[in-house]
């Protein structure tokens, strides 16, 4: 390939790097007399010619991504051609190497260094995003250091671009899986916070020398990516709270472009950044909006800044956060709430939510998860991760039942559950506290127990039907629809899935939402009766802030008996009395 002319105008010189998709040349621009790089799609040549199309397109797409960006920190592309049958693309040559060769040399770039390379990436994305591109593939490999001191951003190869019709195949995911945001793992859009998230993986990188996700498997890479929490930097300094920030699993709770601009500019001076902003969602606010703690180091009475545990408010125990109290304008002032008072409920669900940001999370209901995870390896391991199971065989026997002819009185003052079911029902008093009514001989079962999400089963026959309870005392969401929905995102994946309802309602004088759907389930999905099958949810937060979500499953064939079923479920339901 060496001296071979291109598009009777560039000649290549040497090979100066590769990857999966392709070979990257030197190359002289024998019309303008400059040194070029060139972009070989060496991947043309294992493809389909139907595949070799896709390719083209996406050369051609990236191409248009990078034009669309004018900014220095941005490799320029000079042209796109066809040769051989295959696509290549013409840019500027950077002479150095990429952050990665770097620091697989060095072991770890120093946190000042880090930052000025961040503070260059970051300006080329807002650039990017201000064109309306987002780039989808922030990694260390693809931001290169030039000998001159110059960073810069490159391979646009798999961007998105505001307008344009998508030439990625349905349930293909594109990017690394070390740098892909949560929100990418479960299969949403991305936006302008997932480029962010990945550039505070690509810095944990470059100070630690080691990718914050990795696992031995791209399977469990991602659940990491999903589930856990980065170990904490060892070399970061101080640019360890910013790492971290970016890092936040809920794209909303992430510093935007600008405000991380300003702190990787202090990082990178030599001085010591403020906090990020730390966002205290607004119980029932139906949104995200929230209030926002300004400043430094954290101190009573203040916000936790997002990534560790809060700090210690008098009376209220350690990670106590402030009380939030909208304003008339919509902003939230912050300040501390004494315990005993008549908001001390609202604190602890504030703070529930606030130490939720940083630690390491098991949440969104072991099936979406699961889904979501095989979702990103492709249609067919989707489906193979499809799972509804009966429960976990560590059946719990440690409760009481009540029959309907012997009601109690309830000690919240509402109806007893015995008596607003048929005749023959069973009232169930929970070990975890609650308590419902189900027909004589439904048996209770651990579905799962971790932590501040716990999941029980109650099923007459091994899971075929079955009632799950999941309480989560620290909810990622702060309403009930907004959390169903994501589910939804995910759940779309399962064979046949179809909403039937997704609505907001009012529970018990709360605010909540009720999901019905139906799907198809697969012989290898426990509990391995293949067929139709349709489900129905209630999801609401109790006035201490635990999510209570009353999930019922069955046989389509059954709906009709089971439906009802679920509204006397629903009527007898009773959540412990310390909510």
């Amino acid at each position: 390939m060496q001296g071979l002319l291109i598009a009777g105008r560039y000649r290549l010189a040497d090979s100066i790097g590769s990857g999966g998709m392709g070979r990257v040349w030197r190359a002289h621009d024998e019309v303008l007399h400059r040194t070029v790089a060139i972009k070989e799609l060496t991947a043309a040549l294992y493809v389909s010619e139907s595949d070799r199309a896709v390719l083209l397109a996406r050369t051609r797409a990236e191409a248009r991504a990078a034009a669309r960006i004018n900014h220095s920190a941005v490799v320029t592309v000079h042209d796109v051609l066809e040769h051989d049958g295959r696509p290549w693309i013409v840019m500027e040559l950077v002479e150095g190497n990429s952050l990665a060769d770097a620091v697989k040399e060095q072991g770890r770039i120093e946190p000042r260094e880090a930052a000025r390379i961040g503070l260059w990436v970051l300006r080329a994305l807002r650039a990017a995003h201000t064109a309306g591109v987002l780039h989808r593939d922030i990694k260390p490999g693809n931001v290169l250091l030039g000998r001159d001191g110059r960073v810069l951003l490159t391979d646009f190869g798999i961007a998105q671009i505001d307008g344009d019709t998508t030439i990625t195949r349905t349930g293909e995911v594109v990017g690394s899986v070390d740098y892909l945001a949560p929100e990418r793992v479960r299969g949403h859009d991305p936006g302008p916070s997932s480029d962010l998230w990945a550039l505070g993986a690509t810095l944990y990188t470059a100070v630690e020398g080691r990718s914050p996700f990795r696992r031995t498997s791209p399977l469990g890479t991602m659940q990491a990516v999903v589930e856990e929490e980065a170990d904490e930097p060892c070399h970061a300094g101080p640019l360890g709270p910013v790492i971290a920030a970016l890092l936040r699993k809920e794209p909303d709770r992430r510093p935007d472009a600008q405000e991380t601009e300003q702190l990787l500019s202090e990082v990178a001076e030599g001085r010591t950044p403020h906090a990020p902003r730390a966002f205290v969602p607004a119980q029932g606010s139906g949104g995200h909006a929230g209030g926002v703690q300004e400043g430094g180091s954290p101190g009573p009475g203040t916000v936790a800044s997002g990534y560790g545990s809060g700090p210690t408010v008098p009376g209220l125990g350690p990670g106590a956060v402030a009380h939030a109290t909208r304003s008339a304008t919509g902003s939230t002032a912050v300040e501390p709430t004494p315990a005993g008072s008549a908001t001390g409920a609202a604190v602890n669900a504030a703070a529930r939510r606030s130490r939720a940001a940083g630690r390491p999370r098991r949440r969104l209901r072991t099936l979406a998860l699961v889904v979501a995870v095989a979702a990103v390896l492709g249609g067919g391991a989707a489906v193979a991760f499809q799972q509804w199971r009966g429960g976990s065989p560590n059946a719990r026997a440690d409760h009481t039942t009540t029959p309907a002819s012997e009601p109690s009185a309830s000690a919240s003052g509402n109806p007893s559950p015995a008596s607003l079911v048929p005749a023959g029902w069973q009232t169930h008093h929970d070990p975890l506290g609650f308590s419902l009514s189900l027909p004589e001989g439904w048996t209770r079962k651990v579905y799962s127990d971790e932590g501040d999400l716990k999941q029980i089963d109650y099923t007459p026959d091994g899971g075929v039907h079955f009632v799950r309870i999941s309480i989560d005392s620290s909810p990622d969401f702060v309403d009930a629809t907004s959390h169903q929905k994501d589910l939804e995102q995910q759940l779309r994946r399962l064979v046949g899935y179809a909403k039937v309802r997704l609505e907001g309602n009012i529970y018990r004088d709360r605010k909540g939402s009720l999901w019905e759907y139906t799907w198809t389930a697969l012989k290898k999905d426990p509990p391995h009766v293949a067929g139709p099958r349709h489900a129905i949810e209630e999801t609401y937060f109790s006035r201490q802030g635990t999510e209570y979500a009353i999930y019922m499953s069955t046989p389509a064939e059954d709906w009709a008996k089971t439906s009802q079923q679920f509204k006397w479920v629903l009527r007898s339901w009773q959540e412990p009395n310390s909510g």
